[in-house]
C-alpha cells in the first residue's frame, strides 16, 4: 500500500504532497525534510529503493524534479517505480510545459491514478478522460 506521493524540487522544496494514512501537519514537515534529504543526497548510480524506518522508498529523478512515494513492506517496488514514471508521461501528455500552476489539474491525475493507496489505473487515456471532460465544459 503507498502511505504517501511526493513530488519535490532539487532545493528540498515541496510542490505535491498526498497522504494516504494520517500523519499529523507537524509530523508531515518533518518526515518529508527527512525524506527529501534520503532521497537528493544519494548518486544517481545508487538504487531508487531505500529501506526508511518502518517503509520503503521509491523514487525517481526528471529534470529538477524527484518524486518519491512512501510504501509499505508488501507494496512491490518495480510496480510503484513503474508507476512513477507513468504520472510523469501523463503529466508531459497532458501540460505542455508548466505544471506548477495547474496543482488542481495535477491532484485529479493522481486521483485517478492511485485511491486510498493503491493503484487503480495506468491507462492514460482512462486517466486523462475526466480532465477532457473539465476543459471541454470550462470552454463552453
Amino acid at each position: 500500500m503507498i502511505k504517501f506521493f511526493l513530488m519535490v524540487n532539487k532545493q528540498g522544496q515541496t510542490r505535491l504532497s498526498r497522504y494516504y494514512e494520517h500523519v499529523e501537519i507537524n509530523k508531515r514537515a518533518t518526515l518529508e525534510a527527512e525524506v527529501v534529504k534520503n532521497c537528493l543526497s544519494r548518486s544517481k548510480d545508487q538504487c531508487s529503493f531505500i529501506e526508511y524506518k518502518d517503509f520503503k522508498l521509491v523514487y525517481r529523478q526528471y529534470a529538477a524534479l524527484f518524486v518519491v512515494v512512501g510504501i509499505n513492506e508488501t507494496e512491490n517496488e518495480m510496480a510503484v517505480y513503474e508507476l512513477i514514471h507513468n504520472f510523469v508521461e501523463v503529466l508531459d501528455k497532458y501540460f505542455s510545459r508548466v505544471i506548477m500552476f495547474n496543482l488542481d489539474r495535477v491532484h485529479i491525475i493522481l486521483d485517478e491514478m492511485v485511491l486510498n493507496g493503491c493503484i487503480v489505473e495506468m491507462n492514460r487515456n482512462r486517466i486523462l478522460a475526466p480532465l477532457f471532460v473539465l476543459d471541454k465544459v470550462a470552454e463552453s
